[in-house]
């Protein structure tokens, strides 16, 4: 090609606005970025309500795997962070267990702690010869009857909103804390609490303005010449390297990036009734966010929380975030106001009622007890995602496999969080950084080692060009 190619990119979120800062790092100019709504950050934006709180669409943590991603994060907000050493609980059975649940089972009831011991010892002698087809089948493997039936299953049915065994077995990588039994045996005879294990042991979040300031900070140093907001794609022309938008303009384009939902692209591909049969296919879940400001300051055993679980039928969300501890600028009036935020799935097998939900959140959080009877909120601020997980379903890497080399053939690179729709490398910086390494592999023939789960930090940090 005798000119620069001409890179799209769909989408400012994370994956589009890591890809538009590489090519701007790398000197390449040639670029647009096309996003739906009227600002950046896509499932990273946050929100503030009428009462002045601030809110994230769901509990994000910022951690990272990548010096690149570290240095995106310090060029972002300068030091206008807040330092966290990660405090995580599952409520269940009316007590405070610490997280990972599984290293912290001595402080179960007596029944529940025989059941899980009794799973964990019959682990010792099993047969693990037979292959593991689903999530299901790996958890039983991994942790025994006992634990599985105590938390494991019930806990990711919430999450999932899908039964384990309706889940594949390939995607958990470092999520999940596999078992030490003589560790767990010992902190059981010492009632000893094990807390540190995980890749968000630490992590930091925005001073102000909630997640979403990140990536207003990234977009506000990119040009805004190549940044065009409320664009909403409605076709894409794979053979003409055309995309189309809602007004009837094209722009044609060399190689596309695109970090709208994987099924959403190939259900607008033009003339290949192929790929948009296999739309249907992708299974996701939905999210219910709901935040709960209110005055005053926590209860004593909330106060240095950052996340909680819950796993039983008798709460409606899986997670619930102390938002107020994350930053002091999350509330109206900080020093004296706190909040709770709260998430819910839904998919088909697990319903949610959309016009009680936010109700229930906070009669929830009454019976808890993380409100008075009487107490009413400040604030109660409601959003509902329909893609909340990209759902590992049975079979999706023989459906992923085919549809990513097909779009390929033709320079269309579907990353990011539901572009990729591994559910394993989706959090912001694996997602960066799937933009980052697409710019690579179009521009310079590098390897995409995030997209294909390797997720190695070999990228050095640089930052010449943006801005």
């Amino acid at each position: 090609m005798s000119r620069p190619p001409f890179i799209a990119v769909i989408g400012a979120g994370p994956t589009g606005l890591g890809a538009a800062w590489r090519m701007e790092e790398l000197g390449h100019t040639d670029w647009g970025l096309f996003e739906a709504q009227d600002e950046a950050g896509g499932l990273s934006r946050s929100f503030v309500d009428d009462a002045g709180f601030t809110w994230d669409i769901g509990g994000h943590v910022l951690f990272s795997h990548y010096r690149w991603f570290d240095a995106l994060m310090d060029a972002a907000l300068g030091d206008a962070w807040v330092e966290h050493v990660r405090e995580a609980w599952v409520w269940m059975r009316e007590r405070w267990i610490p997280y990972p649940f599984q290293n912290n089972i001595w402080r179960l009831p007596p029944d529940d702690l025989v059941a899980c011991l009794d799973g964990l010892v019959d682990l010792a002698t099993a047969d693990r010869s037979s292959p593991m087809r689903t999530f299901d089948d790996w958890l039983m493997r991994q942790f025994g009857t006992g634990l599985c039936d105590v938390f494991m299953r019930p806990y990711n049915f919430k999450v999932w909103a899908y039964p384990p065994e309706k889940l594949d077995v390939g995607w958990m990588g470092e999520r999940v804390a596999t078992v030490d039994l003589k560790r767990i045996l010992a902190n059981v005879v010492h009632e000893r609490d094990e807390v540190g294990w995980g890749p968000n042991s630490t992590f930091r979040f925005p001073l102000r303005g909630g997640t979403g300031a990140i990536w207003k900070s990234v977009a506000g140093q990119l040009p805004r010449e190549r940044q065009h907001y409320g664009r909403t794609v409605t076709a894409v022309d794979l053979e003409a390297r055309r995309l189309v938008f809602e007004d009837g303009e094209t722009v044609d384009y060399d190689a596309l990036i695109s970090s709208m939902p994987l099924d959403c692209l190939l259900a607008l591909i033009r003339g290949r009734d192929d790929l948009a049969a296999r739309a249907g296919e992708f299974v996701h879940s939905s999210s219910h966010i709901v935040g709960v400001g209110l005055d005053g300051a926590p209860p004593e055993d909330l106060t240095t929380k950052c996340w909680m679980y819950f796993p039983e039928s008798s709460s409606p969300f899986y997670r619930v975030t102390v938002f107020s501890n994350y930053s002091p600028n999350n509330v109206g009036r900080p020093g004296e106001q706190w909040s709770l935020m709260a998430e819910v799935s839904e998919s088909p097998e697990k319903p949610v009622d959309r016009e009680r939900v936010a109700k229930d959140v906070v009669e929830a959080f009454r019976r808890i007890g993380f409100m008075r009877p009487d107490e009413q909120p400040v604030s109660v601020w409601y959003r509902r995602m329909e893609r909340g997980y990209p759902t590992p379903w049975l079979g999706r890497d023989e459906v992923l496999g085919p549809v990513q080399a097909e779009l390929e053939r033709y320079d269309v690179f579907s990353r990011g969080r539901f572009g990729t729709w591994k559910y394993e490398v989706s959090n912001q910086d694996h997602s960066v950084m799937q933009g980052v390494e697409a710019v690579g592999r179009i521009l310079q023939g590098t390897e995409e080692f995030t997209f294909s789960g390797r997720m190695e930090d070999w990228l050095e940090p640089t930052f010449g060009s943006a801005g």
